[in-house]
């Protein structure tokens, strides 16, 4: 995978609205766009020129059939519907029915830059309608409920700023919460700061497979959480800077929350952990035991990974609660590579066998389900 351009001066509100492909300099390396303004859905066909009757268009700009994804989402009813949406910034919630089962999502120009769905609302943002706040699932702009759910070359983000709210306590803001079995998401960008990426599962006995392949994903506090049985290869995870905070830590990449019944939980494989912080000023995961599931035994693989110098390579877990240490878990790594993978300290990092690294494969946590094949 390319290295990270340089980021440019800009907030995270600043990357999303100053322009299309605004986001170059924290994404996946460019892809040339496939979509001009005259053909807004690409190589994807268009409203006169449907492939199948279960494929809609979306175009902020009014050359589809819907201007908002909220829009064509509330169209589907049956399963195998696919929604094309043209370059764009689409401000705007999206919330989808478990029964929109195998339900596809693309981004027409194949660069996940062009297509931004974002929004700004956090656990403590109050309500409109003075019920209370919305929470940490109800601040996910984008809530992902079917199975069989697949997106391609996507951006989701929420750009909600600490510094814009100083008097909101309720800082977890969501880019994506995923609860259906059979999730996948090829090339595409999570952005936010804390509470990111939501890979999770519709109920507590229900262990939902995801897979994410060539993602790029970003924040400070715990941005990748859940209990989701999620797979993440040849990813790329950025750790943020923070101007609050005046020492270490700045934040966690992962805090899984995975079912003490589910044998697996979040794998990370062959990817990479950068940093735009000071070196050692993040720790790798801390376990999430909720209160609604206190006999949740967090697990996390990574493996055959780069981590670079953001990484306390000395002590590379916490705990979020003393009640439930660290070294409790299912937290273990294997031929990681990069300062931050540094064995100073060996007990704080437990390490695979090989045998045991036979076991943790995408193969071993997704099953008979294969949306590696014929991938893009």
């Amino acid at each position: 995978m390319s290295s990270p351009h340089p980021r440019l001066p800009l907030s995270r509100r600043g990357l999303l609205t100053a322009g299309l492909g605004a986001g170059a300099a924290i994404g996946l390396a460019a892809v040339p766009a496939r979509a001009g303004a005259r053909r807004p859905f690409g190589r994807f066909g268009s409203p006169a020129a449907r492939p199948t009757p279960t494929t809609l268009y979306v175009d902020a700009q009014g050359g589809g059939d819907f201007t908002t994804v909220q829009a064509a989402v509330n169209t589907v009813t049956t399963a195998g519907y696919t929604l094309v949406l043209a370059p764009g910034v689409y401000r705007e919630t999206v919330a989808t029915p478990a029964t929109a089962t195998d339900l596809t999502w693309i981004g027409a120009s194949e660069d996940p830059r062009d297509v931004v769905i974002v929004y700004d609302n956090a656990a403590g943002t109050p309500k409109p309608d003075g019920s209370g706040t919305y929470g940490t699932t109800g601040s996910a702009t984008t809530l992902i409920r079917p199975d069989g759910f697949t997106a391609r070359w996507i951006t989701f983000a929420n750009d909600w700023l600490r510094a814009d709210h100083p008097g909101i306590s309720g800082t977890q803001a969501v880019a994506v919460k995923v609860l259906g079995d059979r999730s996948a998401f090829h090339h595409c960008r999570f952005l936010g700061h804390q509470d990111t990426l939501y890979a999770d599962s519709a109920a507590l006995a229900v262990f939902a497979r995801q897979y994410f392949s060539h993602c790029y994903v970003e924040g400070d506090v715990d941005f990748v959480f859940g209990r989701g049985t999620s797979v993440f290869e040849h990813c790329h995870f950025r750790t943020l800077s923070r101007t609050d905070l005046a020492g270490a830590p700045y934040g966690f990449v992962f805090a899984p929350s995975t079912a003490g019944a589910n044998p697996l939980g979040y794998l990370v494989t062959r990817s990479r952990v950068s940093s735009e912080a000071p070196d050692a000023y993040y720790k790798l995961a801390r376990p999430w035991v909720p209160s609604s599931d206190t006999t949740a035994r967090p697990s996390l693989v990574v493996r055959d990974t780069h981590l670079g110098a953001g990484i306390d390579a000395v002590a590379p877990y916490a705990n979020m609660s003393d009640a439930f240490p660290w070294q409790n878990q299912r937290f273990a790594e294997y031929r990681n590579t990069g300062p931050g993978a540094a064995a100073t300290v060996p007990e704080n990092r437990p390490q695979l066998t090989r045998e045991q690294a036979g076991s943790a494969t995408r193969a071993a946590y997704l099953g008979d389900w294969e949306p590696w094949k014929g991938a893009c």
